[in-house]
């Protein structure tokens, strides 16, 4: 199987692979990941088969041994995921990626595959619901605990969350649905100050707005279902490597990548595949086959579809957003609003610096009538719609507290940033103006 994206058969994150000075993002979301030969499809070629033949058992046993790159089950690799998750890492600037079955599988994978029973996590606070759900309750059931920090902590309160069995720094770009900007450098130095890697979610700026590697990370996760697909058509999700993290001058902490592992016949990940490719390789030949999380080619087929579109999309869901913000701000009815690029919003300072162009298109807002005037708002929408969904081509909201994070208790919903009263408003590609008189009655339903 293809142990770095970059090499794998018919995909190259390099769209001019000829030596061309590189691309700019817009052309990478175009071209990246696959170049095809003469007479072949122009189009990402969907590989529907779970499985793929040989002449010989030896070639396939060189396969199950990591020794000679290909496929031969679908569950772990497959052409059509390789080349999309060869194009994310081309927006991404990274060395090597994998499409898992969703966002929060691939966060799942990124911490597992250096995580093990008795292994700590440091996790920024302002996480989406489900992602906290994971790692304070389904993970600390395997032994892996995790201590949340408010991504306004100090350096001090950030360094005393530091444990020797600390094996990770998490947190994500602009959290959902607070909407707080994490300062990346900050918590990359404190992470790499006490030898592991920063893992960071950037599914709501995506790499057109922000590329968080180039700011410290190591690893980087994505659901997909969100901008990247932008059509609400495929769940899926993505993790990409950085390639920059020695995972060997830390060998005591990541015995995973750095010990024999005796399921593949005490290959040691880190000296076969190198820093580039041993996470990915790692996770793809053990965490996929054990646990199958994998994308459909379907699926993979769709994100890409959406991707060749996301840097003309990105800009118009951020103009959108930003607009509804500051009409927000201005109603009477409307207590606080949260959008990152909105002058005088606490992340202000730090949107500016990771995301100068712009970032999303959600905007997270109270009312002032409470859990109830959220509730009169919402049903009295006409344009958007109250889904269990996000940044999408069509406006859509939701009410954090009684869904996505309803299994928080009062404690844990403000260290989140929610409160009972806040609402999730994702501005799709609609007119400006539309969404603007929508909420507008909306309001006055209230």
């Amino acid at each position: 199987m293809p142990q770095n994206q970059s090499d794998a058969k018919g995909s190259s994150p390099d769209p001019n692979p000829k030596g061309s000075p590189s691309p700019s993002i817009d052309t990478r979301c175009v071209q990246a990941g696959y170049t095809p030969g003469d007479g072949e499809p122009r189009q990402v070629p969907i590989v529907q088969s779970t499985t793929f033949r040989y002449d010989t058992s030896e070639h396939m046993g060189q396969l199950f041994d990591l020794e000679a790159q290909g496929y031969f089950y679908t569950r772990l690799q497959n052409p059509t995921n390789d080349a999309v998750a060869a194009k994310i890492c081309a927006l991404e600037g990274a060395a090597a990626g994998m499409l898992t079955s969703s966002g929060q599988a691939a966060n799942f994978f990124a911490l597992f595959n250096i995580c093990e029973q008795g292994s700590h996590v440091v996790s920024s606070s302002a996480v989406y619901g489900g992602t906290f759900n994971l790692l304070a309750h389904t993970m600390a059931k395997m032994g892996i605990e995790s201590t949340f920090v408010s991504p306004d902590c100090t350096d001090e309160e950030l360094a005393a969350a530091f444990r020797p069995n600390t094996r990770a720094v998490f947190g994500e770009t602009i959290a959902n649905p607070a909407l707080a900007v994490l300062d990346i450098e900050r918590f990359a130095t404190a992470a790499h100050d006490h030898g592991v890697p920063l893992i960071v979610d950037n599914t709501f700026p995506t790499p057109v707005m922000c590329r968080p590697i180039e700011w410290g990370t190591d690893i980087v996760t994505h659901s997909t279902t969100k901008y990247m697909d932008g059509h609400g058509a495929a769940v899926g999700g993505a993790i990409v490597d950085s390639g920059n993290f020695d995972w060997m001058a830390h060998a005591q902490k990541f015995p995973g990548l750095t010990a024999p592992d005796e399921s593949y016949h005490g290959i040691v990940y880190a000296e076969k595949f190198g820093q580039a490719g041993a996470f990915i390789t790692k996770a793809t030949s053990q965490l996929m086959r054990d646990f199958g999380s994998i994308q459909s080619p379907q699926h993979a087929f769709l994100l890409n579809l959406g991707l060749e579109s996301l840097h003309v999309r990105m800009p118009q869901h951020f103009k959108n957003g930003l607009a509804v913000a500051e009409h927000l701000a201005q109603s009477p009815l409307v207590s606080s609003v949260r959008f990152p690029h909105l002058p005088g919003d606490p992340y202000f300072d730090l949107a500016q610096k990771y995301m100068p162009h712009g970032g999303s298109g959600v905007v997270s807002f109270e009312l002032a009538g409470g859990r109830a005037a959220a509730e009169k708002f919402m049903a009295a929408l006409r344009l958007a719609s109250i889904e269990t969904h996000v940044a999408d081509a069509r406006t859509c909201c939701l009410h954090p507290a009684s869904s996505t994070h309803r299994q928080m208790n009062d404690e844990e919903l403000a260290a989140a940033g929610i409160s009972a009263s806040m609402v999730r408003f994702s501005c799709g590609l609609e007119g400006t103006e539309d969404l603007i008189a929508d909420i507008d009655q909306a309001l006055a339903a209230i």
